[in-house]
């Protein structure tokens, strides 16, 4: 799972309407400075015409309709449609961060938060060309920006200055994304904001990384962190979320950045959700994990999601976070990922001999995710003992570890504990997990003795071949089910269609890159006959020749209309004006459900090896 921290309310909602309605006029106003003029001119009757949306809001008052949904969506259609894109886990597990992600009902402060987004964003582009060495908070707003909000340039113009977007919507700001190079710059700028939500891109250490690669002032590297230090302080009692992401930091920096979020005069902090990700923090020298960090995990009694991905971390620092972490009481959603742990959780084991305190501290974990670890076999026979100390676990995510048959089988007896006696488990991810059909086999046998508990499974990319999944699906009520890549081919798609029982639970299939070629089609058409639940299938990349379309179309009917999706990209002979037509028919919502390869096939033949 990758725990992922929506910050910007916009990315949450879906726009319903378009713009509409007219406020009450308020009468000119006019901001002018060095030749800027804005474009508000008073309708002869005291309408609203020409007025900025900040006046109209201004005109219409709090809670109007002026600054709802729809004047946002039509400045940012394309952010504004787009519906929370989470993973599983996070969608179902995590909890809102605040209140005020729930529901938005100040369309004004969403507004003015996502334009100085956008201003930031633009600020940091030009900051980053090799060129530029001037001031930060000098940086000019383009023209295009400029426009939306009624401002006209005309020469030089204060209003186009970051300063002057930072001063005047500051205020507005709960979320923000900021990149390394404005950290120092815009600090003073925002002391006006209450931010909750703070993603911080590419702070790298100036004593970390020559200036040159990175085409960044050496002054900005040296006061990245100082201006990240300065920000947080800034809204230490609100702030509730941070997040770091490509960034390269020393120990001492690290230290420094943790040590300001505490409240003042005390040794405790609010924050709740915390992430590293794609960044050095850990260094190559040494295995010990930075002292500050520590501090920070073992103090955070509001912490309920933690991340530390790809963080270039080592079994001896993995086991000083976790023992910090053991001191955090309600942590919901845990993420060890993309690191190279090979057995440090044999040294938890060697720390925690009773686990009486492991125990209390892991009650509250809903959430687990160690993918891309290097885990062997070996840490499955500490880690199910781990496991059991996890009474309200319902995700486990151990995908890209090499832990084979036998790893799976040291996990065994915990699911079979889990699933008779307490657990809340109802979804595994073993994605590229070095599995066998005789591993997967013994490990969907043990799953099918679960009677409604367990409703997704992902075992893809790993080399299964004809594995008995027939019987799995036949006596599970599994909703979700990944298979891709796990070399079935034609053979093997003819005999799970064969096998396969009279109804399936089935809500959503992932069949890709199994080469099935037109055995992979009347798997389709079956499997929508067999699963009145189905919703969605992803059958990517399966060698679908043209003379499986006819079989697909029949499928599609025999669905009457539930399947929301079939996704049939990377089947190159499918790219025909002739299928888009045939298949433009079934629509859901609007929306076609069955979506073609974009790309017109080459005449040259397909090369299937990898």
């Amino acid at each position: 799972m990758v725990v992922r921290f929506p910050l910007l309310y916009r990315e949450k909602f879906q726009i319903l309407h378009r713009e509409g309605g007219r406020g009450r006029g308020r009468g000119r106003e006019r901001e002018s400075g060095h030749g800027c003029e804005l474009r508000e001119r008073e309708s002869e009757r005291g309408g609203n015409v020409g007025l900025t949306p900040f006046d109209r809001a201004k005109g219409e008052g709090e809670g109007g309709h002026v600054f709802g949904l729809p004047i946002t969506a039509v400045r940012w259609p394309e952010n504004v449609t787009k519906k929370n894109q989470v993973s599983f886990p996070e969608a179902n597990y995590e909890v809102e961060m605040h209140d005020a992600k729930a529901q938005i009902e100040d369309w004004r402060q969403l507004y003015w938060e996502t334009h100085l987004q956008e201003c930031l964003d633009e600020a940091a582009e030009r900051a980053l060309l090799p060129g530029f060495g001037g001031n930060i908070s000098e940086l000019e707003i383009p023209d295009s920006i400029l426009s939306s909000i009624g401002h006209t340039r005309n020469g030089a113009c204060h209003c186009s200055k970051l300063s002057y977007h930072c001063n005047k919507f500051g205020c507005y700001a709960r979320c923000l994304k900021l990149q390394g190079v404005l950290c120092d710059g815009v600090t003073d700028l925002l002391r006006t904001s209450n931010l909750e939500g703070l993603v911080l891109r590419r702070i790298i250490s100036g004593r970390q990384v020559s200036p040159v690669s990175f085409a960044v002032p050496i002054v900005l590297l040296i006061c990245m962190v100082d201006g990240v230090v300065k920000l947080i302080n800034q809204n230490v009692e609100t702030l509730v979320s941070i997040a770091l992401v490509y960034c390269k930091l020393s120990s001492m920096n690290v230290n420094m950045i943790c040590s300001s979020v505490y409240h003042m005069g005390t040794c405790m902090h609010g924050i709740q959700y915390f992430s590293i990700k794609s960044s050095t923090i850990f260094g190559s020298k040494s295995s010990s994990a930075p002292s500050g960090l520590l501090s920070f995990l073992s103090s955070g009694r509001s912490l309920r999601a933690v991340c530390l991905a790809d963080t270039h971390m080592v079994p001896e620092s993995a086991a000083a976070v976790f023992e910090a972490l053991i001191s955090s009481c309600g942590l919901v959603s845990l993420e060890l990922s993309g690191n190279e742990l090979q057995g440090w959780i044999s040294r938890i084991d060697r720390r925690f001999a009773s686990f009486s305190r492991l125990s209390m501290s892991l009650q509250s974990l809903v959430a687990l995710t160690l993918r891309g670890n290097n885990l062997q076999k070996n840490d499955m026979e500490v880690l199910d003992y781990v496991l059991v100390h996890m009474p309200k676990l319902r995700y486990l995510d151990l995908s890209d570890n090499p832990i084979g048959d036998d790893g799976v089988r040291k996990l065994i007896p915990y699911f079979i504990m889990a699933f008779e006696k307490f657990s809340d488990l109802s979804e595994i991810w073993m994605e590229n997990c070095s599995l066998s059909a005789a591993g997967a086999s013994e490990l969907c046998q043990c799953l099918s003795t679960l009677k409604g508990q367990l409703k997704t499974l992902s075992i893809a990319y790993n080399d299964l071949g004809r594995s008995k999944l027939a019987e799995f699906l036949g006596s599970s009520l599994i909703r979700n089910l990944n298979i891709g890549d796990i070399g079935l081919g034609p053979l093997g798609f003819q005999e799970l269609e064969t096998a396969l029982p009279k109804e399936l639970s089935l809500a959503y299939i992932n069949i890709s890159e199994n080469r099935g070629g037109i055995n992979a089609a009347h798997f389709i058409y079956r499997i929508v006959s067999q699963a009145p639940n189905l919703v969605s299938i992803v059958a990517r990349f399966n060698l679908l020749p043209s003379e499986s379309m006819p079989i697909i179309v029949d499928a599609m009917r025999k669905s009457k209309g539930k399947l929301e999706q079939l996704d049939l990209t990377g089947n190159t002979s499918l790219c025909s004006s002739i299928s888009k037509s045939i298949f433009s028919e079934f629509q859901f919502r609007g929306k076609p459900v069955v979506n073609l390869p974009s790309f017109v096939p080459s005449s040259s033949p397909y090369d299937d090896d990898p």
